[in-house]
């Protein structure tokens, strides 16, 4: 056997026995250790399995008896999931006992304050009724611009309580970046901060504000959060404070049952190369999917504590939140994941909160990972994770030594799960489970319910060879449409023209002997030198090991026909891009990976471009070296970086 399967994890007999999953198993019929079977029933009997779900998890409504309703000939595309049900997303997440603990609220100086979800139901209920009376009614858009804390959570659970439409923006979006994703909704109602904290610093966002309020049309109210805030020049929008709106008489909270499909959430991608994709989520749809995760494959319980870095506007955000519904407590955190304030750097915040809150499922990302690894930070040796059942790690594929550092510098006896999916499913199709084994590098299983498949350019499915990540049955989580005119025709083709009848998802895949998954990267910035389809991923792994790189970026540039390899390196401090050094990454680089892996050219830059949600972001950077415009700056957190790179164009022709 290959070193890289021997598993670094097994579940034990209590996971085998008693774990969410091995109980669904074993109540519908099926061996624990079959999980493959299990797989192919939830996929071929889908009525069977979704009620199932349903039922297990406890979802609270009225699900009615047709569980899906196809187009003729059996086309996944806008199939109608639950006609008949009626339910409300708030409804579900404010469930539970009065006192137990819901929300553990947290900043740059640790824990500072716990919510219990009696006390978040009253919150909710002020808000409901603020809302209300500023007119809002289900079917309405309201739009956040808001850190991560307890008021961004109120605000969305009180917009679904009335069955309302909520749209998340980042306060550190540039204005464009917020006008092109909340001015194609045209919301009745936008809740901003006027200024948030990161890494040490309080940023103002009163101009800002300002500059989105006369660039978004058709708003009327604007909410500000915070103590003691002064109302700004709104340009004509009714401005109050949140104490304002939320300060009204006291009414039991109610919630406001909706249709399956009725819109939750218009989530954004990332828009690097166009304006954002504004995305339309279900509430039965998000609902389901993430109970299934939660439930079954994270093996969420009451009492466990779940913590996500992210900002309010990442999809990881809305799947964290989610776990309200398994009666377990979230931690909301605002502001730096590594604190960096002159030549200190505290690298160990989020697992003091960890700690403190007492956190069962840690989520994170490759690249966190990656700096506490290059600054020789090692949490389960400075912290208490004794409750630690989980770490999950999602934005970006993780390389198989980033695997054993997980092991062994944070916990060995614990579920290391990669998992990737995306914002357009606002979930998973690849993710970890309690009964599978941890394979270095590999993505532990399919999700239950979505027929996951790798197919190369013939539509054949493949093991052990790369292809296209697909899904060939309609599953709930899919999007309602796109915002706006044509919608149903952009989703369409953005998702079904390749492959009619078929979700391409956009990511280069491998499927294991073991029914795990190895993801690449994306198609889109998928590497072609003579014709070879490398993912970016691959060359990463093996970049993340030279101890002199901080950081990198791979992107193809075209030549005769051909693909040529550009790699660019941030160098940690003191050390210097020089000849020696890259004939030895080329070296590297061919005897880890390929010939064909090796950069044509390989250039030392000051910073990486990167999304507000941490992703890196290669077409970017192809376009610049290009002579072509990148379309949205606005989704990308430091874009003066650019400019470096546009001067490659010229370096690399001469």
């Amino acid at each position: 056997m290959k070193g890289d399967h021997i598993p670094l994890w097994q579940p034990s007999e209590r996971d085998l026995t008693e774990s969410n999953l091995a109980c669904f198993a074993r109540a519908n019929g099926f061996e624990v250790a079959d999980y493959g079977t299990l797989h192919r029933w939830s996929v071929s009997e889908p009525d069977e399995f979704w009620n199932a779900v349903w039922d297990f998890t406890g979802i609270v409504g009225d699900r009615g008896n047709v569980v899906i309703e196809r187009r003729s000939g059996g086309d996944m595309f806008c199939a109608r999931w639950y006609p008949d049900a009626r339910l409300n997303f708030a409804e579900n997440l404010l469930c539970g006992e009065e006192g137990r603990l819901a929300l553990v609220e947290a900043t740059e100086e640790g824990v500072k304050r716990r919510v219990s979800i009696g006390e978040l139901r009253g919150l909710v209920a002020s808000a409901q009724q603020g809302l209300k009376r500023l007119g809002v009614m289900r079917g309405d858009r309201v739009a956040g611009i808001l850190p991560n804390n307890v008021d961004a959570l109120v605000a969305l659970l009180a917009t679904a309580s009335v069955g309302a439409v909520w749209i998340s923006c980042s306060p550190d979006f540039g204005a464009p970046g917020i006008i092109d994703r909340i001015g194609q909704v045209n919301p009745k109602v936008v809740i901003a901060a006027l200024s948030y904290v990161y890494n040490g610093k309080r940023y103002e966002l009163g101009d800002k504000l300002s500059a989105v309020l006369s660039g978004v049309a058709g708003l009327e109210n604007l909410v500000l959060t915070g103590h003691s805030v002064p109302l700004i020049d709104a340009h004509g929008v009714n401005c109050l404070t949140w104490e304002q709106m939320c300060d009204v008489e006291t009414k039991a909270l109610s919630f406001e049952r909706v249709p399956f499909a009725h819109p939750l959430y218009v989530m954004f991608t990332s828009g690097t190369t166009g304006l954002p994709k504004a995305i339309v989520h279900t509430t039965g749809g998000v609902l389901l999917e993430h109970r299934k995760e939660h439930v079954l494959h994270c093996d969420v319980r009451p009492g466990d504590v779940m913590s996500w870095y992210t900002n309010t506007a990442w999809m990881m955000y809305h799947w964290l939140i989610s776990g309200l519904a398994s009666h377990a407590a979230v931690v909301l955190y605002d502001g730096a994941p590594i604190i960096r304030l002159g030549k200190s750097v505290d690298c160990g915040i989020l697992w003091r909160i960890a700690q403190d809150a007492g956190v069962t499922h840690f989520g994170t990302s490759p690249r966190y990972l990656a700096s506490l690894a290059q600054a020789g930070y090692e949490p389960g040796r400075q912290n208490d994770l004794e409750v630690l059942r989980s770490v999950l790690s999602a934005g970006a594929p993780v390389s198989a030594e980033q695997f054993e550092w997980v092991y062994g510098s944070i916990k060995q006896d614990m579920i290391f799960a990669s998992i990737s999916g995306g914002t357009e499913i606002i979930g998973c199709f690849v993710l970890g489970s309690p009964i599978h084994p941890v394979r270095r590098g590999e993505i532990a299983c399919k999700s239950l319910g979505l027929a996951v498949d790798v197919l190369d350019e013939r539509g054949a499915s493949v093991i052990g060879r790369k292809g296209d990540l697909v899904c060939t049955e309609p599953f709930p989580s899919a999007p309602l449409t796109f915002w706006g005119e044509g919608g149903e025709e952009r989703y369409h083709a953005a998702y079904f023209e390749e492959r009619p009848g078929i979700w391409t998802h956009g990511d280069l895949a491998e499927q294991t002997i073991y029914g795990s998954v190895i993801i690449y990267g994306r198609t889109d910035t998928t590497l072609k030198p003579g014709g070879v389809r490398i993912g970016t991923a691959e060359i990463y792994r093996i970049l993340e090991t030279v101890p002199e790189i901080h950081d990198s970026i791979v992107f193809g540039r075209i030549v005769d026909d051909d693909e040529e390899i550009i790699c660019c390196v941030v160098m940690k401090e003191g050390c210097v891009m020089n000849g020696e050094l890259k004939a030895r990454l080329r070296s590297e680089l061919r005897q880890k990976a390929s010939p064909r892996h090796v950069p044509s050219h390989i250039y030392q830059v000051s910073a990486v471009p990167y999304t507000i949600t941490g992703k890196r972001v290669e077409g970017a950077v192809r376009a610049v070296v290009a002579g072509k415009p990148v379309k949205n700056i606005g989704s990308l957190v430091n874009p003066s970086c650019l400019e470096e790179y546009s001067a490659l164009r010229i370096e690399s022709r001469s």
